[in-house]
């Protein structure tokens, strides 16, 4: 049976972080940060400027764990129940959805909430009624 580990004060920390993120990009530059978005603009930018605030997203998001080693010393262990092919399935199955879904969990879950697009309520109800039935489906009924 799987376990899944509550950790209240990391999830606090990580969602002001997010938070945080999202509110300095639509401040700062007057765009949505949906992860998506931001990796699929970065192979047809619109300019120079638009290139480099992408860029600098994604290498941040690369090198995170990096910073994290340097700060602590260690990499947390990371428990992956499923197999490779797996994994690459999953990846295609969201990648479908985020394509039919205009966007993906950052980009309508935490922005276009907080900007109460309906596009975006629609998108997130889907999204977590999906996972709901996906863990219960995978927890109860094949017994993963």
């Amino acid at each position: 049976m799987l376990e899944t580990a509550f950790t209240p004060w990391q999830s606090l920390g990580g969602g002001i972080l997010i938070g945080l993120s999202a509110v300095l990009l639509m401040l700062v530059l007057g765009r949505v940060m949906g992860a998506t978005g931001i990796l699929t603009g970065i192979f047809a930018p619109a300019s120079l400027q638009d290139a480099s605030w992408r860029v600098a997203i994604l290498l941040g998001m690369v090198t995170g764990p990096s910073v994290y080693w340097l700060v602590t010393g260690g990499m947390p262990q990371i428990t992956v129940p499923a197999s490779t092919p797996m994994l690459i399935l999953g990846g295609l199955i969201v990648g479908a959805g985020v394509s039919y879904g205009s966007g993906c969990t950052s980009g309508h879950g935490v922005c276009g909430l907080a900007r109460l697009s309906p596009r975006s309520i629609a998108a997130t109800l889907t999204f977590m009624a999906t996972t709901a039935a996906t863990v219960y489906v995978v927890r109860h009924v094949i017994g993963g």
